[in-house]
């Protein structure tokens, strides 16, 4: 049986053939890759099986894709509540748990309300319990420390974090694209 259109999603590939994004990982709906693909702004790197047909033309859908032109990585990325947990690594910073980021909270080391900085540098993932405990107070009044001094990550950084927690679902065709860097089994 033929895979429906919308579960046949196209890995997009930067000019370099490394992925925009590993995490979230760099996807576009059949549609987007199709509209790409007659815009001129990518080269089809693979295919699925499956077919889309207009009235004069058929077409298999793209799995892999790569950009034309180069899209340079932020320089710096985003402060956002993902990021921390991703530089994080999705680990509460003061127990060591490990958590979906539905289970991780933002915590100042020095709380706002003693004038911390909602920063790179003072926030980090923590669980509710650890965030509960700690509360108001400072790291060394509450006897609870980060395990990792926080700061700013690099675009690169974050990537290499992102490429530990691989989607559900990956199709063989993007294997050679995701973990290209990885090291070679030897025979």
């Amino acid at each position: 049986m033929l895979a429906s259109p919308e579960s046949c999603p196209a890995l997009v590939l930067n000019a370099d053939f490394r992925p925009l994004s590993y995490f979230p990982l760099s996807l576009w709906p059949w549609q987007e890759a199709v509209k790409a693909v007659f815009l001129g702004r990518v080269n089809i790197v693979s295919e699925y099986d499956r077919e889309v047909h207009s009235p004069t033309r058929a077409m298999r859908l793209p799995s892999v894709v790569s950009l034309k032109d180069y899209i340079p990585a932020a320089r710096r990325p985003a402060f956002t509540r993902f990021n921390v947990f991703l530089r994080d690594r999705f680990s509460c910073q003061y127990c060591g748990v490990r958590s979906p980021a539905e289970g991780l909270t933002f915590d100042h080391v020095i709380p706002k309300s003693l004038g911390g900085r909602t920063s790179w540098s003072n926030v980090v993932a923590a669980c509710e319990p650890c965030n509960l405990r700690k509360g108001g107070l400072m790291p060394a009044d509450a006897h609870m420390f980060p395990r990792i001094r926080p700061m700013q990550p690099t675009t690169i950084q974050l990537q290499e974090n992102g490429r530990a927690y691989p989607p559900n679902y990956l199709h063989e065709s993007w294997r050679d694209f995701l973990y290209w860097d990885s090291e070679l089994e030897q025979a």
